[in-house]
C-alpha cells in the first residue's frame, strides 16, 4: 500500500526532467520487493539467488547497448519527410 500511495503522490507532482527518473525509481523498488518477498528469492537457495543476480546484470548490458545505439543516431526533433522515406 505504501508502494502505491507513493507512486500516486510522484504522479501528481512536478520533477521537471527526473520525472522518469523518479517514476522508475520507484518502480524498480518495487519490482526488487517483489521479486525478493513475494517470490521468495531472499529465501532461496544460493544458485537461484544467483540466477536473479545474473539476469538483472544480463538486461544491464542490453539496456547500456541500447541506450549506447539510441545516443549514436540524430535528435532533430521531427517527422521524417517523404524524401528520407526509403522504399524497397
Amino acid at each position: 500500500m505504501l508502494g502505491t500511495a507513493i507512486t500516486i503522490w510522484a504522479a501528481f507532482q512536478n520533477f521537471g526532467k527526473f520525472n522518469i527518473v523518479i517514476a522508475l525509481a520507484i518502480a524498480t523498488i518495487k519490482a526488487t520487493l517483489v521479486v525478493l518477498y513475494f517470490m521468495h528469492a531472499r529465501y532461496s537457495p544460493k544458485r537461484t539467488q544467483l540466477v536473479i543476480v545474473c539476469s538483472v546484470f544480463w538486461l544491464a548490458i542490453m539496456l547500456a547497448l541500447t541506450l549506447a545505439d539510441y545516443d549514436t543516431r540524430p535528435h532533430e526533433g521531427r517527422l521524417a519527410s517523404a524524401n528520407t522515406c526509403y522504399h524497397a
